[in-house]
């Protein structure tokens, strides 16, 4: 096992300039903290996983964060994190240290490597420092709650939203059993319901949110009048989503499925034909988090079959260790892109010693 726990600590930040680096081992909430000590914070508002796999929440590393592309609800307007990160210090597998970029964004000539390490799953190299772009707080926060509407709607209505001029900076659709395990919702005086949510954020200047909100609930009057969550309570909802709070710990199988979000509510619907399905929706659906009861191949078979036919991508986030053994956890890659990860590997990890069939299975 090779750990980079003890590589902690915030080496560089310049709040003017928006730059950030920091050693791979420190945690999220350190550095969380230190930014929002300056009004500012991490645009992509990475998910903490620990609460879903059992781990306490506030574990999770920012390069961690990094060499898993980990983005959260702001991604389908700011980008993800690859697209925040301009630098990067290693070591590969050969055991030669390595710096990509630099501490400023114009700094890149040749590959972008620092990118391109980003979302390898620590199967190139090992991160040892990185250096990302940070943004400032809004000043303010509303979230549009609309109940009861059926998944395709959902998708049409966050779809529609997000094409409007009143820049949404996050959209969710929860299915009635994954909206009632929320605890925020009690901002809302539904507990007890069940029935489905769907959401919108709209964060600016106060004076802009309000205009927003109005104009938006206009353009949207066809899919009925939403319930409205202030600051606060927005900040407790969108919090509690980065937790994964609609899918806490439990014996159930959890996936991550990317999809083009016209087709996500379509592949839900083939899954519920084979089996009992929860689901939330975010990114508009271009991100589905499908629970399913415990099964002997995690629903696999079903799920990468009901993928192929509809296009994206899959990936088995919570399972027993057993059926993690006999499953892959990522969706297979095509010939023409395992061949390009192969050589790639080749090129950072010849002898195959960092985490060995991560992305794909090895001979």
């Amino acid at each position: 096992m090779l750990s980079t726990a003890s590589l902690r600590g915030i080496t560089l930040y310049e709040p003017t300039e928006l730059v950030m680096s920091a050693r791979a081992g420190t945690t999220v909430s350190q550095v969380e903290v230190e930014l929002a000590s300056r009004g500012q914070m991490l645009p992509f508002e990475p998910l903490d996983y620990g609460p879903a796999l059992g781990v306490a929440a506030g574990q999770q590393t920012i390069g961690a964060v990094f060499a898993t592309n980990n983005s959260g609800a702001r991604r389908i307007t700011v980008g993800s994190a690859r697209d925040h990160l301009i630098g990067v210090r290693g070591v590969n597998g050969r055991a030669e240290i390595f710096k990509s970029g630099g501490r400023v964004m114009k700094n890149v000539t040749g590959y972008d490597v620092a990118r391109g390490l980003a979302g390898s799953w620590g199967t190139l190299a090992v991160l040892t420092e990185v250096t990302f772009k940070v943004t400032p707080l809004p000043d303010d926060m509303v979230t549009l709650v609309y109940s009861g509407l059926p998944e395709d709607l959902a998708v049409e209505l966050m779809s529609l939203a997000i094409g409007t001029p009143y820049e949404v900076s996050g959209t969710a659709h929860f299915t009635a059993g994954h909206a009632a395990r929320l605890k925020s919702v009690e901002a809302l005086g539904m507990n007890g319901q069940q029935t489905s949510l769907t959401v919108l954020r709209i964060e600016n200047f106060m004076k802009s949110v309000r205009y927003r909100r109005d104009r938006l609930i206009d353009a949207l009057s066809a899919y009925g009048r939403p319930m409205v969550l202030d600051l606060e309570a927005s900040l407790a909802f969108w919090g509690e989503h980065r937790r994964m709070g609609a899918t806490p710990v439990s014996d159930s199988i959890l996936w991550r499925v990317s999809t083009s979000p016209s087709k996500a509510p379509e592949l839900v619907s083939v899954l519920r034909r084979h089996m009992p399905v929860e689901a939330t929706y975010d990114w508009s659906g271009g991100l589905i988090w499908i629970e399913i009861p415990a099964c002997a191949d995690a629903g696999a078979a079903d799920i990468r079959r009901a993928v192929a036919m509809l296009g994206g991508h899959s990936t088995l986030i919570r399972a027993s260790e057993a059926v993690r053994r006999q499953v892959e956890v990522f969706q297979p890659q095509a010939p023409a892109i395992e061949k390009i990860s192969r050589g790639l590997k080749q090129a950072f990890d010849p002898l195959g010693l960092l985490n060995p069939g991560r992305m794909y299975q090895t001979m």
